[in-house]
C-alpha cells in the first residue's frame, strides 16, 4: 500500500508544485495514479505565498485530486485569527500573537493583499484580514482533519501523546506536542509520519518519521513515498531510501 507525504509547507508554493511534479513522476513509474498524497499541515506563515498554497490545495481537493490535507498549528492560528479575534492559543508564549515575527502571520496576511499599514495595530490587522482573506480559505482550514491512517502508517502534524489511544488524543497535542512524543521510543502500532519539529533533513526513528525539513526557514520541502514501513524521499533524480536510525 503506497502513500505519499509532504512536510510543512509554510507558504512555499513553488516548492509545493515541484513536490507534486516529483510525485507525479513516481506515480507514472509505478502505474499507481490513485495513491493518496498526504500534506502534514502548516500550509501558511513565514513563506512568501501562503494564500497561493491554501488556494492551490483547496482547489485541488475540490477538484477531486487524491489529496489529504491535515491541519497544522499554524493553520489553526490563522483561521482563528480571522474568525475569532479574542481567541488565544494556550500553546503560545505570554504576550505572543499570531503576528509575532517568530510565528510568521504577517507574511500570510501580506500574501492576501493586506496592506502593511494595517499591520501596525492588532485590531486593524484583524479587520483587514476579514476584509481580504477569502472565506472559502478559512472554511477549508477550519475543516481540515487532524490525522489520517493508511496501511502501516499514521499521519499527523505534530505527533501523539504516548500511551494514549488514537480515539482519546486531543487536538492540542496533535497540533503542538514535542518532547513527550519526540523522546518516546515505543512502537505506536504504526509508523507515525509527522512534521512540526523542524530538522535539517528527514529522519526515520523506527517508530516515527519526521519530514519537516525547515521549508519555513529557507530549507527544502521534503516529499516521501511510503510502502508499508519502508520510506524513500523524492527528488529530481527519483527515489532515495530513508533508512531507520
Amino acid at each position: 500500500m503506497r502513500s505519499y507525504a509532504i512536510g510543512d509547507i509554510h507558504g512555499q508554493l513553488s516548492l509545493l508544485r515541484q513536490a507534486h511534479k516529483w510525485i507525479d513522476h513516481d506515480k507514472r513509474q509505478t502505474d499507481d495514479r490513485d495513491a493518496p498524497v498526504i500534506h502534514l499541515g502548516d500550509l501558511v506563515d513565514r513563506g512568501p505565498d501562503s494564500a497561493g498554497v491554501v488556494r492551490y490545495l483547496r482547489e485541488g481537493v475540490e477538484g477531486g485530486a487524491p489529496w489529504m490535507v491535515l491541519k497544522g498549528n499554524h493553520d489553526r492560528l490563522f483561521a482563528r485569527f480571522v474568525a475569532d479575534p479574542d481567541w488565544s492559543d494556550p500553546a503560545l508564549r505570554v504576550g505572543f500573537t499570531w503576528l509575532h515575527d517568530l510565528i510568521g502571520g504577517i507574511a500570510t496576511l501580506l500574501s492576501y493583499g493586506v496592506p502593511e499599514s494595517a499591520l501596525r495595530d492588532l485590531s486593524d490587522a484583524q479587520r483587514a484580514a476579514r476584509d481580504n482573506v477569502d472565506p472559502r480559505d478559512v472554511a477549508f482550514l477550519n475543516d481540515l482533519p487532524l490525522h489520517f491512517a493508511r496501511g502501516r502508517a499514521f499521519f499527523v502534524h505534530a505527533g501523539l501523546r504516548p500511551g494514549v489511544p488514537v480515539t482519546a488524543q486531543v487536538e492540542q497535542d496533535l497540533l503542538w506536542i514535542r518532547d513527550p512524543f519526540l523522546l518516546d521510543t515505543r512502537d505506536h502500532g504504526a509508523l507515525v509520519v509527522h512534521g512540526h519539529t523542524a530538522i535539517m533533513r528527514p529522519l526515520h526513528y523506527r517508530n516515527r518519521l519526521n519530514i519537516d525539513s525547515r521549508a519555513g526557514y529557507g530549507g527544502p520541502l521534503t516529499v516521501v513515498v511510503i510502502e508499508g514501513r519502508d520510506v524513500w524521499s523524492l527528488s529530481e533524480s527519483g527515489r532515495v531510501p530513508i533508512l531507520p536510525l
